[in-house]
């Protein structure tokens, strides 16, 4: 799993339940469930392909959720500034090194990679950028 990809799960991302697919959703057998194809046997009347059930995308709490561990962790961290107590928050490592693969891994422009304070302002105003893209429910004004 990706460095971001850790963090959106442990948000609660892609914890929905899978989408029911046509073939499953209208019982028609596919090649692998014992088609009868090339037999002298009369075939029935064939079956219209029922849609896929359609799954709401679901919006994940990341405000409530954040608040709620923030309340609970015997640090004071301010999540929404620093990206070292988002991760902390998280219970994902923080350090500098790891701070670096994140960095990496979303594209960070390598003179803001020079200097870790500006690599965190723009990693924290990325990582939000990103969750809020993936169905996360960031305010507005954290992500200019």
């Amino acid at each position: 799993m990706s460095f971001f990809g850790s963090i959106l799960s442990k948000l609660g991302f892609g914890e929905s339940p899978p989408a029911v697919t046509p073939a499953s959703a209208s019982g028609t057998p596919t090649a692998d469930q014992g088609s009868t194809a090339g037999t002298s046997a009369p075939s029935a009347a064939p079956v219209a392909p029922t849609a896929p059930a359609v799954q709401a995308v679901s919006v994940v709490d990341v405000v409530a959720q954040l608040e709620s561990l923030a309340t609970a962790h015997a640090e004071k961290l301010n999540w929404k500034t620093s990206i070292v107590d988002l991760l902390k928050l998280l219970e994902i490592d923080s350090s500098l090194t790891a701070r670096k693969a994140l960095a990496t891994e979303l594209g960070c422009p390598a003179d803001k990679m020079a200097e870790s304070a500006h690599m965190n302002v723009w990693l924290h105003q990325t990582v939000l950028n990103k969750i809020a893209a993936n169905g996360g429910n960031i305010p507005a004004d954290l992500l200019n």
